[in-house]
């Protein structure tokens, strides 16, 4: 019924699709390790949200800035060039990889307005810097043929990092937990879990394709064998929070401490807002008590 969505996905590259990847582990061992990492996705969020604040008092004025209007259209762009590769491709089933639901987060927080959500959204998707991270360094474009499709590949992940980073720039609802603060990280990682374990999982078996490996490992995977998901499970529980952290240290250093960068005192607070042309006359026509003709009043 839904094999215009999938029957596109290239069966030539090793462990992308089909029965020797969806067996590559048993049944058993698959309902096995969920449950199993089912217990920690539970723990992870309890235990973060019961430790998660947000700021008493933070800045949510509305800063509507020229570069954030300009990344939600290029984002909105890119993703949806992508859409569109995707249906022509009948590879539809892709828009379900983590990198495109952190899109999507990435585009609500340049276009919402200021609020309490919007600062919890953008602190959480931190913690999924990991995608485009590891989308550079272990790149799959084997299956997309067209040139203009793999630079879109290169180009939505580069703006996966630029887009939290001019964020953190303006500052205000856009603000993060002390670095010693793990809740944040530890509560996103559940998430994490959630979605792999529990969504994408259910739609690789059916269909037998490998989205973000869960069904079997990367021919260059070092941890290949039946342990695979395991150890994946170890290792981005580190990486996670440890790129979500090393982002914030190196933002908060170009953005607050190196002269030649430097925009604000401190990264929690807001960028000061340009006043334009209008709003300056305005203003000092109102402290030189200068009339509209050009004359001053004589009183």
């Amino acid at each position: 019924m839904f094999e215009w969505a999938y029957d596109g996905v290239n069966v030539s590259i090793p462990r992308n699709v089909g029965p020797e990847c969806a067996y590559y582990l048993s049944p058993k061992r698959r309902i096995i390790e969920t449950l199993f990492i089912s217990i920690f996705i539970i723990s992870f969020l309890v235990w973060g949200y019961k430790r998660m604040r947000l700021p008493a008092r933070a800045s949510y004025v509305d800063h509507d800035r020229v570069g954030r209007r300009v990344l939600l259209l290029v984002m909105s762009l890119v993703l949806g060039m992508e859409l569109g590769f995707k249906f022509t491709s009948r590879t539809v089933i892709y828009i379900f990889n983590p990198c495109h639901i952190t899109t999507l987060a990435q585009l609500y927080l340049l276009a919402a307005d200021p609020s309490p959500t919007v600062t919890a959204i953008f602190r959480i998707h931190l913690n999924f810097m990991n995608g485009p991270v590891l989308a550079y360094l272990f790149p799959e474009t084997e299956s997309r043929k067209i040139f203009a499709d793999k630079a879109l590949y290169y180009i939505q992940h580069g703006l996966m990092v630029v887009i939290p980073y001019y964020l953190l720039r303006i500052g205000g609802v856009y603000n993060i937990e002390p670095l010693s603060d793990m809740s944040w990280s530890v509560f996103s990682y559940g998430l994490n879990l959630i979605y792999h374990f529990w969504i994408l999982q259910p739609l690789a078996w059916p269909t037998q394709v490998n989205l973000s490996h869960m069904l079997c490992p990367a021919i260059l995977d070092p941890f290949e064998g039946q342990n695979y998901r395991l150890c994946v499970f170890v290792h981005q529980g580190i990486l996670c929070p440890l790129l979500c952290k090393l982002l914030c240290y190196v933002s908060n250093f170009f953005l607050t401490r190196f002269p030649p960068t430097k925009v604000k005192s401190s990264l929690e607070s807001a960028l000061p807002k340009k006043k334009n042309n209008y709003e300056h006359n305005k203003k000092l026509r109102a402290d030189t008590d200068i009339s509209g003709n050009g004359h001053a009043r004589v009183n």
